[in-house]
């Protein structure tokens, strides 16, 4: 009776071991819990988000497939807001073109700059006239002094010039003129002195007429940087305005306005330029032409001597045969 007691007693120990033991063998056969892997994976989804909040950290039962597309989620932003902040970025770029430059600056800036380009085209022009104009008068000269250098009196002289206008003509009239006003004055020395007075009137109003839109060179090219100056002064003033009033100093927002105000420099630069060399160019070749001029002016005196000569030595020799 004992021992089937005790027989009794070791079976319902059995049983109760085998049934302890049954759910740990089927775990060991069917792998670790399903709920280690989303916690292996939720670990570089906080790595990568650590900004997360803590809810979603705390959550246990993730399937593997949602843990993985939200680490794609938390690490690449959404497709949406890329492209709205790339355009956002772009879009306020401005082309720096000087015309661009010139349609955007301030209203005083634009005269300034339409005053310059006016002044360079001013300054062209008169390049182009006086270049015609100087290289006409000096040929004309020189064939002119050529034509009567064999001539042996001012009647003579003229007739070998014809009927042609220019100052040597201007200056042979005006000996002729000077020796009929003076007829029956024995004073040679008086005859050429007022004839060399007016000689003199005739070379300075060549020299006022051959020098005539010189002087406005030299005004455009002494004023013409200081006038492209206080547009750029003027310029960056409105642009400090702005970059108050934008309170930002970023260099796209800073740059347009800058440099709208430096193209007035640049423009006034271009036509200060070459106005200071075409004056100096033509204040030499002016100087030349004014040479030939006196030439010419010698010429006209030495043949009305010629002229004062014969007249009273042909009166003193028949005074002599008288």
């Amino acid at each position: 009776m004992n021992f089937s007691h005790l027989r009794a007693t070791v079976a319902v120990i059995g049983l109760a071991m085998l049934s302890l033991a049954a759910p740990s063998l089927a775990q060991q056969k069917l792998g670790p819990p399903a709920q280690s892997a989303p916690a292996a994976q939720q670990a570089p989804v906080a790595a990568q988000a650590p900004a997360a909040p803590a809810q979603a950290t705390s959550s246990v039962a993730v399937p593997a497939g949602s843990a993985s597309g939200m680490a794609d989620a938390v690490a690449a932003p959404p497709e949406g807001e890329g492209k709205l902040l790339r355009p956002t970025a772009t879009g306020g770029l401005r082309e720096l073109s000087p015309w661009s430059m010139f349609l955007s600056a301030d209203v005083i800036v634009k005269a300034v700059m339409i005053g310059l380009a006016f002044a360079s085209l001013v300054t062209w022009t008169i390049f182009i006239a006086k270049m015609i104009e100087l290289t006409v008068v000096r040929r004309k000269l020189r064939t002119a002094l050529a034509k009567i250098s064999d001539a042996r009196s001012l009647a003579e002289a003229q007739f070998a010039l014809g009927a042609k206008e220019g100052v040597l003509a201007s200056l042979l009239a005006a000996a002729m003129r000077e020796g009929r006003l003076s007829a029956g004055i024995s004073s040679d020395a008086g005859i050429k002195e007022r004839a060399a007075s007016r000689f003199a009137e005739i070379v300075r109003a060549e020299a006022r007429r051959i020098r005539l839109g010189m002087g406005l060179l030299a005004t455009i090219g002494a004023t013409s940087p200081f006038v492209g100056l206080f547009g750029t002064v003027w310029g960056i003033m409105n642009s400090f305005i702005g970059i108050s009033k934008s309170q930002t100093t970023n260099l796209a927002v800073v740059a347009p306005g800058i440099a709208e105000a430096l193209l007035a420099t640049a423009i006034g630069l271009v036509a200060a330029i070459p106005a200071v060399i075409i004056y100096n160019h033509f204040s030499r070749v002016t100087k030349t032409y004014l040479e030939l001029v006196n030439r010419a002016s010698g010429a006209a005196g030495r043949l009305l001597s010629r002229d004062l000569d014969r007249t009273h030595g042909g009166s003193h020799s028949r005074a002599a045969a008288e």
